[in-house]
C-alpha cells in the first residue's frame, strides 16, 4: 500500500503515466462500443418496415413522430391527426391526386382528411420531413 493525499491505495506495478492510459484506452473503448450498440439499434428500427395499424387516428406526441406512422383504413374513412407535442407540425401529402398544400397543426390543434380512393399515400412533416413521415393505406 501506498499513501496518496489521505486515502491508501494498492501499490501498483505500473507507473501512474501507464496506469492513466490504459484507463483512459479502456474508458474510450467502453464509451465508443456504447455508441456503436445505440447506432446499431437505431438503424435496425429505422431500416424495418412498419406494419400498418387499423385506425382512423394519428397522434403526434412530444417526441417529432407520426404514432402510429403508418395506418391502414377503408375507404371513405375520415382520418385525424392531432398534434400533442410543444411545436407546430403539419400533414403533407407527397402522392399525386392528393393536395399537397400542408395542413398546419399549432400545439393541442387537429386536422382530418377523408381518403376516398384505395391506394397508398405519403405524408410527411412540412416543418420536420428527416424524421416525420407516415403512410396511410386505403382498402376497398
Amino acid at each position: 500500500m501506498r499513501i496518496v493525499g489521505r486515502v491508501a491505495r494498492p501499490a501498483s506495478r505500473w507507473r501512474d503515466g501507464a496506469t492513466a492510459h490504459v484507463a483512459a484506452t479502456v474508458a474510450a473503448t467502453t464509451v465508443l462500443l456504447c455508441a456503436l450498440v445505440l447506432v446499431l439499434a437505431g438503424c435496425a428500427g429505422a431500416g424495418a418496415a412498419a406494419s400498418p395499424v387499423s385506425t382512423s387516428t394519428v397522434d403526434l406526441p412530444p417526441s417529432y413522430v407520426f404514432r402510429p406512422a403508418a395506418i391502414v383504413v377503408h375507404a371513405g374513412t375520415t382520418v385525424t391527426w392531432t398534434n400533442h407535442d410543444n411545436f407546430t407540425h403539419s400533414v403533407q401529402f407527397l402522392d399525386g391526386g392528393l393536395p399537397t398544400t400542408p395542413a398546419v397543426m399549432d400545439p393541442g390543434k387537429a386536422t382530418s382528411f377523408t381518403f376516398a380512393t384505395p391506394g397508398v399515400y405519403h405524408y410527411q412533416c412540412s416543418f420536420h420531413p428527416q424524421n416525420m413521415q407516415g403512410s396511410v393505406t386505403v382498402t376497398p
